[in-house]
């Protein structure tokens, strides 16, 4: 006696989302991401940095400046071949950051007055904080 509506749901009609695949993918992105995002905050070349007693400090944003001996120059991986050059990134990198801070990692042979340099051009662009990173003295 009682007709069917259109809208009625059939018994065997499917009316769930199986969620165990977005589930699955979610988590292999999980993975990926955190084993790639050590290998992206390395620099771009090996400096060996001078040893001082310094108190550690936590972990803030920042952009990193890389001083090599041999006068190479980087900002956070991307190497560059002269401070000039550099100038326009950096001071995007700076921007960026909420913080504005910059961390040179300057090899211990390099000169001061490279250093002086580097440290004037991250104040001119826009650096609020600039920390010279050392090694912990034992």
């Amino acid at each position: 006696m009682s007709a069917k509506h259109a809208f009625e749901l059939e018994d065997d009609a499917v009316t769930g989302i199986n969620v165990t695949p977005l589930v699955d993918v979610c988590l292999v992105l999980v993975i990926i991401f955190m084993v790639t995002t050590p290998l992206l905050s390395q620099p771009a070349f090996e400096v060996e940095l001078p040893v001082a007693t310094t108190k550690e400090g936590q972990e803030e944003e920042k952009t990193t400046i890389s001083v090599g001996a041999d006068g190479r120059f980087a900002v956070d991986a991307k190497e560059f071949p002269t401070l000039k050059s550099m100038e326009r990134p950096l001071k995007y990198a700076v921007s960026q950051t909420e913080t504005q801070l910059v961390v040179i990692r300057a090899d211990k042979e390099a000169t001061h007055g490279v250093l002086t340099e580097v440290m004037s051009l991250a104040k001119s662009s826009g650096a609020k904080s600039i920390r010279i990173a050392t090694e912990v003295k034992r």
